[in-house]
């Protein structure tokens, strides 16, 4: 049985509609009008003889069928990436400014960018990390891109993945029996200091502010130390802190969940736009 040669830039058409949820939205990531990246679904679902969207009033959901696609379409898209960067990476040539928060610049990003690199060497990334809430309004002026965290189900741009929130306290010390409970936090502006604080309230648990910093392993050595609990992302745990069990006698709130999401800038330049596929293709998930 013969079966049909995938086009991948139909491939392509497909995975934005799929990150986008909307033709429209689709269309302006990829510089097409929205009747262009329409024709190239309809054309792949004919190749395939299969549905892969389903267009509702308020966005365009997958099928089962388009489902199954979504993985190998992106596996494909990557290896193709690759195989074309290895050939004509000495060729492309530039700067990418990206921006992310202080965790996933110490845990998660790097091995990335090590790997991109190593595919385009002349391409140099300038990566910045902070509160990121702070950065998405400067995108186009001082960053390229910016991988920021939001309220579950909330914000623009590519969604990567979801992060639970997990109060941290050192193994060796029972702090969170301490009362008032002392708690290290980031600054104004990041979220899971605003969510901490609204919990304790609302669970009407006394607290105190023992230690803020921008540093992620500046909060997390305090609280190794049993000087203080934190808030810390699931994903990005560190082996050395305890994480506090909701089923513990002195169990602490539950936090919301957070959704992590890349920011794009208007008119990305190639490599610009190159770091952002290799980004999604490597968090999404």
């Amino acid at each position: 049985m013969t079966f049909p040669v995938l086009d991948l830039d139909l491939l392509k058409a497909f995975v934005a509609v799929a990150d986008q949820r909307s033709f429209t939205r689709a269309a302006a990531t990829l510089n097409r009008t929205q009747s262009a990246v329409s024709m190239q679904i309809k054309r792949l679902e004919d190749r395939l003889g299969a549905e892969l969207l389903a267009r509702t009033r308020v966005q365009v959901d997958l099928t089962v069928a388009g489902e199954g696609l979504l993985g190998y379409a992106r596996r494909m898209l990557v290896l193709n990436e690759e195989a074309v960067g290895r050939l004509h990476a000495h060729r492309i040539e530039g700067r990418v400014r990206l921006g992310v928060m202080d965790d996933y610049g110490a845990v998660v990003v790097p091995p990335l960018l090590a790997s991109f690199i190593g595919g385009y060497p002349r391409i140099h990334v300038e990566m910045e990390t902070g509160l990121t809430g702070n950065m998405t309004g400067r995108l186009g002026k001082v960053f390229d891109l910016v991988i920021a965290m939001h309220p579950k189900g909330r914000g623009d741009g590519v969604f990567l993945c979801r992060e639970r929130p997990l109060w941290a306290a050192s193994p060796a010390h029972l702090v969170e029996t301490i009362d008032p409970l002392p708690v290290a936090l980031y600054p104004k502006g990041c979220l899971f200091r605003q969510w901490a604080m609204e919990a304790l309230d609302k669970a009407k648990r006394p607290w105190r502010l023992a230690f803020v910093s921008h540093s992620s392993a500046a909060v997390e050595s305090i609280a190794a130390q049993g000087l203080a609990i934190t808030v810390l992302k699931s994903g990005t745990f560190p082996a050395r802190l305890r994480a506090l069990s909701p089923r513990q006698p002195d169990s602490l709130p539950r936090l919301p969940e957070a959704d992590i999401r890349l920011h794009r800038a208007s008119n990305l330049s190639k490599p610009a736009s190159l770091l952002a596929d290799h980004l999604v293709a490597n968090l999404r998930g």
